[in-house]
């Protein structure tokens, strides 16, 4: 049975979590809406959780020589969590191999999510852990989608990087896989103005980002700041004209073009030794400024 866990830290900061997925359902911060509300003829979803893998495989994955039809983004946004622990502010829920995990993916972990509200601020926390008795291939992912326009502004949306950022990002090859061509994108000393023109060619992928830190202004004075722990890629997606846009966190990636190998052998997944496990993080934050920077 699937249930929605309601958060509040006051009467204008009020989060709605699901148990399917460990999915953020809705964020109110400061009286302001935050998630976008789903549309399922465009993309039905709000914020799903990425995990065992991040991004689109080419025909599922294959371990120690046997394939597994692993498909975009995993499993996890698809199963049903249990609830560790709740608070009025906080739920923590956990998610472990079942026989149907195993058809897909051969091995045994634990994945808790875990969400954290104060006035102003949603701290999102992913852990792993691997219960198997050999190494663990995993990468972990958080795809929330944002209201565009935020806060009803009219003006003109940016994304302001807080560490210099290359001008340029992949070129994504048909079926989600990442090409070696890139294409520049209209970025400049650290800010990237956003349109549905921009965003139309499929997500803009910052691999191995800079940033730490990024601000999605509104350009009237009001921004939400994500703030990321150990997540080394960025990802912003949209399906223009509908109003959202994804702020994603990373550790891992879609396979490579030219890639056919195991998945330890995958670009950017990362490898728990039995009994270990790894943390990432996220702190989305509403900031009112006085003017767009």
């Amino acid at each position: 049975m699937t249930e929605t866990i309601r958060l509040q830290a006051g009467p204008g900061d009020i989060a709605e979590i699901s148990s399917l997925g460990a999915e953020l359902l809705s964020w109110r911060a400061g009286g302001v809406d935050l998630v976008w509300e789903p549309q399922p003829d465009v993309w039905p979803q709000t914020a799903p959780i990425l995990f065992p893998v991040v991004g689109w495989t080419r025909d599922g994955i294959r371990v120690e020589g046997a394939h597994f039809p692993l498909g975009l983004h995993g499993f996890a946004r698809q199963k049903r969590f249990t609830i560790v622990e709740r608070s009025a502010e906080a739920v923590s829920l956990a998610l472990a191999e079942d026989d149907d995990s195993r058809a897909l993916y051969p091995f045994a972990f634990r994945l808790e999510a875990h969400f954290a509200l104060r006035p102003g601020e949603l701290r999102v926390s992913l852990t792993t852990a691997n219960r198997d008795a050999r190494p663990l291939p995993y990468a972990v992912g958080l795809h929330p989608g944002f209201r565009w326009p935020l806060g009803g502004s009219a003006a003109r949306h940016a994304i302001h990087f807080g560490d210099d950022e290359r001008g340029e990002v992949p070129i994504i090859a048909p079926g989600g896989l990442f090409s070696g061509r890139r294409r520049t994108i209209p970025l400049e000393n650290k800010r990237l103005p956003l349109s549905a023109a921009l965003l139309e060619q499929e997500a803009l992928c910052f691999l191995d980002a800079a940033s730490r830190r990024l601000l999605y202004d509104n350009g009237e004075g009001l921004a939400l700041a994500v703030e990321l722990e150990d997540f080394p890629h960025i990802a912003l997606w949209s399906r223009p004209p509908a109003p959202f846009l994804c702020i994603e966190a990373w550790t891992g990636h879609g396979d490579p073009e030219d890639f056919r190998g195991d998945l330890y052998e995958k670009p950017s997944m990362r490898i728990l030794a039995p009994g270990e496990s790894a943390a990432h993080a996220a702190t989305f934050r509403l900031e009112r400024r006085a003017q767009s920077e």
